[in-house]
């Protein structure tokens, strides 16, 4: 049975009513205001009808903790991390479950630079919110509400001052935003600066959305994929419900694996940035280095998971990274000091199509071909270690990496197995260059199988 309530580094994600409860979100909360800094909040959620509920826990905790809390209603994810960096908040919350369906509902937490907790910072939270030793103040100390109604055009012009908006005009874009937050970021995109969005899926909902919001190929190619030739469009882009990721169609109307958004602004960014670093996981395409290395770039892999790729990010300068991201349509760009944005890399990858003068379909076919499967199966934890120890006997003739679960990969082929950082299963990965993994597939998920 699936577990309705997860807790962990990732933060708090759950079932409501099953499983996330009142109580959880007035502890959660009241942990990050405890742990953070003096200074104000800012939080915003997306439009699940549980939302309404987790906010006033959220506001309550918060302002019991002696922080003041900015409101910013029904926005995205990247839009409450740039308020975070404008106000030079102490940190934000966000209030939204991402790709999960609309029964979900979860609490991302953002430090005063608004990035994902590091995993020291998403440690110490998770310490205090175990050891209930939350610091509630006397009521003189209580902190107060307010609301900001600018955040979207300020974030919006935050966008307009990295892309050329005006030259993005001549696009045709159909946008799957299903019923999530893009819609209303992209509604005022269209007013303010008079680009062709076609948008479908757009009106805001609380509990039925028009799909299940996975941001992967399979959904493009039921979804979005078949409009983009019979209304002319140049491309497509789908969003999951708070806008921090997006996934792609091209103008042949055939929908793009995930694994290619992160090399797509790669190859935008590199000749565009001083820095020279691209940050990846582990699972993440190995045509990602193909790109990088086209333009003189490095890729620096790090185990899976946002905590991982913040504390990379620590490890270097600023301006020795070009782009970071993750295979899942993820990506976060130095313009933005890092924040995960779907917005941003749908703007990147029309701007690169700009600037080459060529279709999407056309920069793609650029790109040697790799073919990559994924994989997962429920996990039983006691014989995870025995499985890793058989298959590193077993592959050991190719360059072991345990960092996180095992990695092995030969000169075009490599593959993953690890278990979920947010689900009870043991994921497996496998790509080649050229034809797809299949035998090596099978093979591994054979040996999981009879391992779980």
């Amino acid at each position: 049975m699936e577990r309705a309530l997860r807790i962990s580094h990732v933060g708090l994600r759950g079932i409501v009513g099953s499983g996330l409860g009142a109580s959880h979100v007035l502890d959660f909360a009241a942990a990050f205001g405890t742990f953070l800094a003096p200074g104000p909040v800012v939080i915003g959620r997306d439009p699940r009808a549980s939302g309404v509920m987790i906010r006033e826990g959220v506001i309550a905790a918060l302002l019991s903790t002696g922080h003041d809390v900015v409101d910013l209603g029904i926005v995205s994810t990247p839009v409450i991390q740039h308020t975070i960096q404008r106000l030079n908040a102490a940190g934000g919350i966000s209030i939204g479950a991402s790709h999960n369906p609309a029964e979900w509902n979860a609490l991302k937490f953002f430090a005063a630079r608004g990035t994902y907790l590091s995993t020291a910072e998403a440690g110490e939270l998770l310490d205090i919110y175990h050891l209930h030793n939350f610091a509630y103040q006397y009521y003189t100390g209580i902190g107060v509400l307010r609301k900001d109604t600018a955040a979207l055009d300020l974030y919006l012009d935050d966008l307009a001052r990295v892309f050329d908006l005006n030259a993005l005009r001549g696009y045709k874009v159909v946008v799957d935003c299903c019923n999530g937050t893009s819609a209303i970021i992209l509604r005022r995109i269209i007013e303010r600066f008079g680009l062709n969005f076609i948008l479908i899926n757009e009106r805001i909902e609380g509990v039925n959305f028009a799909h299940e919001p996975s941001i992967n190929a399979r959904t493009v190619s039921l979804q979005l994929a078949p409009l983009i030739q019979p209304l002319g469009a140049d491309a497509g882009f789908l969003f999951d419900i708070d806008s921090d990721r997006v996934a792609i169609a091209t103008d042949k109307g055939d929908a793009v694996n995930e694994e290619l958004v992160l090399p797509l602004l790669a190859d935008y960014l590199l000749p565009r940035c001083p820095g020279r670093l691209v940050i990846t996981n582990l699972s993440t395409t190995a045509l990602l280095d193909e790109v990088a290395e086209r333009h003189g770039g490095t890729v620096v892999r790090v185990p899976v998971g946002r905590q991982a790729a913040m504390d990379a990010l620590a490890t270097y300068h600023p301006d020795q990274i070009a782009v970071a991201g993750e295979g899942t349509g993820a990506v976060m760009m130095p313009q933005f000091r890092f924040i995960y944005d779907g917005i941003a890399s749908m703007l990147a990858v029309l701007s690169l199509m700009h600037q080459r003068r060529q279709k999407l379909s056309e920069i793609l076919a650029t790109y040697p071909c790799y073919s990559i499967l994924k994989g997962e199966l429920p996990l039983d934890p006691q014989r995870v270690p025995a499985l890793m120890m058989e298959l590193q006997s077993q592959y050991g003739d190719g360059i072991v990496d345990v960092r996180d679960g095992l990695r092995i990969s030969w000169p075009d082929r490599w593959f993953h197995v690890r278990v979920s950082q947010t689900e009870p299963i043991v994921r497996v990965i496998c790509e080649q260059k050229g034809d797809p993994p299949l035998v090596l597939f099978e093979t591994l998920m054979d040996m999981v199988r009879s391992a779980v």
